[in-house]
């Protein structure tokens, strides 16, 4: 198990979780945050800091955002474990629930 980042990210990308995580493993898409499965250690950090309350341990992902769980481990198919979101930059691509999410209207 691992923590997931959900649908109240897409289109806001607050990035203070990025500032708690002690291992890197949160790499930013172009709609939203990933918390790369394979990279976290489940400290939990990330989550009380999350302004919108996007982020979930796995186990507790409310069931309206089940599909977030294998979109943040299925985005880093192509792009695999490179061991930190800080050296490797930026995702290319979000996974497809989040492209096909409709953008937040304020």
């Amino acid at each position: 198990m691992t923590y997931v980042i959900a649908q109240p990210c897409v289109d806001l990308k607050d990035k203070a979780c990025i500032d708690e995580c002690p291992v890197d493993c949160i790499y930013e898409g172009p709609r939203m945050m990933y918390i790369h499965p394979d990279e976290c250690v489940d400290c939990g950090a990330c989550e009380p800091v999350c302004p919108v309350e996007a982020i979930f341990y796995e186990d507790d992902l409310p069931q309206q955002w089940n599909e977030f769980a294998p979109a943040n481990a299925e985005v880093f198919e192509k792009v695999g474990s490179p061991g930190g979101a800080s050296a490797s930059g930026p995702l290319v691509s979000d996974h497809p629930v989040v492209e096909n999410t409709s953008p937040v209207t304020a």
